[in-house]
């Protein structure tokens, strides 16, 4: 990797990073400002928390050689404090930027999770939940994916930059954590509460933006895939928000400025594992599918019993999974290498749905089986108090106010 290409991974990491208050903001200005701390705080947290175990442990399991039995499932030991990363100085600062950039994914994807259970989840639980998450299931997953001994990877799965690993990963880990968590007290359940439509804006324009780091970066290169990555990556951002306004409009009368933020980051999200992948064409397909499917699964989820309190399994487990379906379909050989569907290979689809619904069963009963044993250890539990939540988590848990006129009583 030369200095052009290691000074590109460098910005493309700081511009993931960032994706992290954006995400913060984007949460943040959905849920009543009684709230807006705690929910900003789970992003922010996670940018700390993640940090210091992913240069512990987290990247050698993640990347790390399993061997023979382990090595297609999970890494080793191997890296711990990132010893043993570097072993040639010739190439030390790509070897650290790839940790940096890796790095920078493991610490967004749990916060995605939090979109679920916000105004109710208990902070202390909530961060030895993510040391958990990461280790236990993000890190196998990212090694099945992305390693070169993982299992998926071997068997050819395409996820360019982590439709799986991360999307869909946190979609279906959300859904379990909004189950096990219980809905929200006091009327907020079946709906966003949005205090800070905003916040709302800002939070979805930082991760339009960031996430040209996330895909564009994915290549390791600045190069052709690059530029083509951040093309399409633009291209089903674009089609995905103006999908969700036109859907929107015709649903409710109103060009709604949380939908159309909605569908933006739904296109980001699907066209994340094709980006490497597809062309202008393919992206245009994706966004405007996504839109149209995340929609609808969104309607429904509000009228179901779970309270997935800000649409992430409707937008980042579907809109992950089916990303990484449509990205069997339209890649192109001549962009990534492999054909998909269109161009003759339905073997590689199959593949993709193997890898679905590989992380889907996975993430799911780990998630589950996490959160129980947190659920029943003393002085954790995962909901607060009522009156806690009743008065907003802002003021009870971190002893601060997003606003002097906030709500809470």
């Amino acid at each position: 990797m030369g200095d052009g290409n290691i000074a590109w991974m460098i910005v493309a990491s700081a511009l993931v990073l960032f994706m992290t208050p954006g995400l913060a903001f984007f949460y943040g200005g959905l849920v009543r400002a009684k709230n807006v701390i705690s929910t900003m705080m789970y992003s922010f947290i996670s940018m700390a928390l993640i940090s210091v175990v992913w240069v512990v442990w987290g990247y050698s399991l993640a990347f790390g050689s399993g061997g023979s039995f382990m090595g297609p499932f999970i890494g080793n030991f191997d890296y711990l404090f990132l010893d043993g990363v570097v072993t040639d100085p010739s190439t030390a600062a790509a070897d650290l930027v790839f940790v940096v950039f890796q790095m920078m994914f493991a610490i967004i994807t749990p916060a995605l999770i939090t979109g679920a259970f916000v105004e109710r989840f208990k902070f202390s639980t909530y961060m030895l939940f993510i040391v958990l998450w990461v280790t236990l299931v993000y890190a196998p997953i990212c090694h099945w994916v992305w390693a070169s001994d993982g299992w998926l990877f071997a068997r050819g799965a395409l996820d360019f930059a982590g439709g799986t690993v991360v999307h869909l990963n946190a979609g279906i880990a959300a859904l379990v954590a909004a189950f096990l968590v219980g809905k929200r007290r006091n009327g907020a359940d079946g709906g966003i509460v949005a205090h800070n439509v905003p916040y709302v804006l800002l939070g979805a324009s930082i991760l339009w933006f960031g996430w040209f780091g996330f895909n564009a970066g994915s290549g390791l290169s600045a190069n052709f895939t690059a530029v083509n990555a951040f093309l399409v990556t633009n291209t089903a951002a674009a089609a995905a928000a103006l999908t969700w306004l036109v859907i929107g409009v015709i649903h409710t009368k109103k060009f709604s400025a949380v939908g159309a933020a909605t569908g933006a980051v739904a296109g980001l999200v699907a066209i994340t594992p094709a980006s490497g992948f597809v062309d202008v064409a393919g992206a245009l397909a994706i966004g405007v599918t996504v839109s149209m499917v995340c929609y609808f699964v969104a309607i429904l989820m509000e009228k179901s019993p779970i309270d997935d309190a800000l649409a992430v399994f409707g937008v980042h487990g579907v809109g992950g999974a089916w990303g990484a379906l449509m990205t069997g379909i339209f890649a192109v050989e001549g962009i990534g290498g492999t054909a998909g569907l269109i161009e003759g290979n339905a073997a590689i689809v199959v593949e993709q749905l193997i890898a679905v619904l590989a992380t889907l069963a996975y993430s799911g009963v780990a998630t589950f089986i996490i959160l129980k044993v947190l659920d029943v250890i003393p002085g954790l539990g995962l909901q607060e108090a009522e009156n806690i939540e009743a008065t907003g988590l802002d003021a009870n848990v971190h002893g601060e106010r997003g606003y002097i006129a906030d709500g809470a009583d």
